[in-house]
């Protein structure tokens, strides 16, 4: 087929920028991030109807939906017990309805065109706002934005997510498309060639800047020694274990010998093993310590003088809940108070939207989980003189939960997963560079721990140390340098800047629009 064919097609704009965009995400490098809106914004200026905007944008969110995320096929397959078929048709539901921030912002965009009736220009720059806002505020349970991207290419202006966050670099990649737009309109020209000059130098200026912010990072002050443990449990077994049907002595001795291993090979006093989200195969807390496997959990640290953090479940006695909680154990293999309790909890696999105003639905959908919800990040871990910030899994994609850790003082964060559900194209590389972001943006280590990877730790820089293989045991030791008083970043301190300065900019949009119109 040829490029006129192509052309033939009304879609191929949208398709282009589906393309683009979906090919510019993790584990892609983002090759295309500063301009994969760019044919989607040619094909709306070019239509005169709702219909075909909004169409196209959702050819657009679906085509880059599909490349991007199609670990969701995985995903329905693995966790949901779905045939591949159901699958694939669950993957085609989820590309239709995961982002629609892109024909939401198309939608208004062409009612305010329609309503006053701007020059083009304006237009345009109001197109861009919208995408920006609508993304900045889209609704999806993978809450992934464009700074990510950068991050995971390792190209250096992610170092800007310590003022503005990975939120404020995917809406300054969202901007920066309407000087390619602008750039590509006016190719001919001197003017085009400007825009993409001066395009190029900023990013060049940013990367510089980048560098820059890297090396002013305040040195650290203090160190810890911590040996990750990745028992690679299959979701079988790990399964059958919860609903008591086998495997937790199988479960419990893996990672009692991959810990003894790792500790052997340690040269210097490791200051706390790490385990993964719900390791401990039993209940774990206070009212059950003295059974069986806390009991012997207990023995197994005092004789090693170990202090541990893990996984576990518990139950919250308040409302009749199992948790999803994270526990602190000292050298002597007793409990620290308190434990932490995760609070955004998955939709569909730990909770149920809607339950609470309409209890039925469980009867819908019975084998869904139902678990209790913590108290945010009200408390850090006690351990030794370490603070630490616990967060669990999910948490993780959530900028505002691991600011409310650093405003607790957290020295570092500490995050357990099981990312077991999602196969091991992209989900793993995904989830990782978006839990690692947060150190970025607070300047504190972030060490995370997952059942089947991957595993890691990454410093207040974001320089990423060692990776865990995927699907395969592993321990690893890790010297994580930090700061006993961490400082308080610019975007710690300003958190709601970008959403301030672009609802002023959308403000001041509407304004020129109103009073172009009453000039006319």
């Amino acid at each position: 087929m040829n490029f006129k064919a192509i052309q033939r097609c009304q879609w191929w704009l949208p398709i282009l920028s589906g393309i683009f965009i979906g090919t510019s995400y993790i584990p892609f490098p983002p090759w295309a991030s500063l301009f994969g809106f760019v044919p989607l914004w040619l094909f709306w200026m070019q239509q005169s109807t709702l219909k075909n905007v909004v169409l196209g944008g959702m050819v657009t969110s679906f085509v880059f939906t599909l490349i991007g995320f199609n670990w969701v096929t995985h995903l329905l397959h693995e966790f949901a017990h779905l045939n591949w078929t159901l699958s694939l048709v669950g993957m085609v539901i989820y590309g239709l309805i995961a982002h629609l921030f892109v024909p939401i912002a198309g939608l208004f965009w062409f009612l305010w065109q329609r309503r006053f009736s701007p020059a083009a220009r304006l237009s345009l720059v109001m197109m861009a706002m919208l995408t920006t806002l609508s993304e900045f505020y889209s609704l999806t349970l993978f809450d992934w934005n464009f700074g990510y991207s950068w991050f995971g290419a390792g190209v250096p202006l992610y170092q800007w997510a310590e003022y503005i966050g990975f939120s404020g670099l995917s809406a300054l990649t969202l901007l920066t498309n309407l000087a390619f737009y602008r750039a590509w309109i006016n190719r001919t020209n001197r003017t085009g060639k400007l825009t993409l000059m001066a395009v190029v130098w900023g990013f060049v200026l940013l990367n510089a800047g980048g560098l820059w912010l890297k090396s002013r990072v305040p040195a650290p002050d203090a160190s810890l020694n911590a040996a990750l443990v990745q028992a690679n449990i299959g979701n079988s077994e790990k399964m059958a274990a919860e609903l008591g049907e086998g495997y937790t002595q199988e479960i419990f001795k893996r990672h009692l010998r991959l810990t003894d291993k790792a500790l052997v090979n340690s040269k210097d006093k490791v200051d706390f093993v790490l385990w993964p989200e719900t390791a401990f195969p039993v209940l774990l807390g206070d009212e059950f310590k003295f059974n069986d496997y806390p009991l012997a959990l207990s023995q197994f640290l005092k004789e090693r003088q170990q202090a541990l953090i893990t996984g576990a479940y518990s139950v919250d006695r308040s409302v009749r809940l199992m948790t999803n909680s994270l526990f602190a154990l000292d050298s002597n293999g007793q409990l620290t108070a308190p434990h932490y309790s995760k609070t955004i909890l998955l939709a569909f696999g730990e909770y149920i939207p809607g339950e609470q105003w309409f209890p039925d639905i469980r009867k819908w959908l019975p084998p869904t989980g139902h678990f209790a919800r913590g108290a945010g990040p009200t408390a850090l871990l006690k351990l030794d003189d370490f603070k630490i910030g616990p967060q669990i899994c999910y948490e993780s994609l959530f900028p505002k939960f691991s600011l409310g850790l650093a405003q607790l003082g957290a020295q570092f964060i500490v995050n357990v997963t099981n990312d077991s559900w999602y196969g091991t194209w992209q989900e793993p590389y995904q989830h990782m560079y978006m839990t690692l972001a947060r150190g970025v943006e607070f300047r504190r280590p972030v060490l995370r721990v997952t059942n089947t990877g991957i595993s890691t730790v990454s410093l207040a820089t974001g320089q990423i140390l060692e990776r865990s293989p995927i699907h395969e045991e592993w321990t690893g030791l890790y010297q994580v340098p930090y700061l006993k008083t961490p400082p308080v970043t610019f975007y710690q301190s300003y958190f709601y800047l970008v959403p301030i300065l672009l609802w002023c900019g959308l403000i001041t949009l509407f304004v020129m629009g109103w009073f172009a119109k009453e000039k006319r």
